[in-house]
């Protein structure tokens, strides 16, 4: 059984940067599959923050996080990285990690689509200040 697991997450302020981790605890390494992050915040749909292809060569990012946040993976480590730039208050969610269920590098369609990803990690709070 896979298990994902966040951390990094905490309380910043705005304009401030953070940097979530999100590592493999058991289970099948992650390099064979493409990787995600999402978020939500309370009252909202989850949405897809980002995501990253087996190789780290192909990426996707939400909207409202496009050249502000990065992701990247360390395959040798079975970490995946989010960096988060530029923090605004409306970045306040909780973001977890999720394994796509399969590798490649899907339609975009299906990257941002929650429901393609079959392993999740319990979340890590990111709460950002005014």
């Amino acid at each position: 059984q896979v298990q994902l697991v966040e951390s990094g997450g905490g309380l910043v302020q705005g304009g401030g940067s953070l940097t979530l981790s999100c590592s493999v605890s058991s289970g099948r390494p992650i390099s064979g599959y493409t990787m995600g992050w999402f978020r939500q915040a309370p009252g909202k749909d989850r949405e897809v923050v980002a995501a990253i292809s087996t190789t780290g060569r192909n990426t996707q990012f939400g909207d409202s996080v496009k050249g502000r946040f990065t992701i990247s993976r360390d395959n040798a480590k079975n970490t995946v990285y989010l960096r988060m730039n530029s923090l605004k208050p409306e970045d306040t969610a909780v973001y977890y990690c999720a394994r796509y269920n399969r590798g490649g590098w899907p339609a975009s369609q299906n990257v941002a689509s929650q429901i393609n990803y079959s392993v999740w990690g319990q979340g890590t709070q990111v709460t950002v200040s005014s």
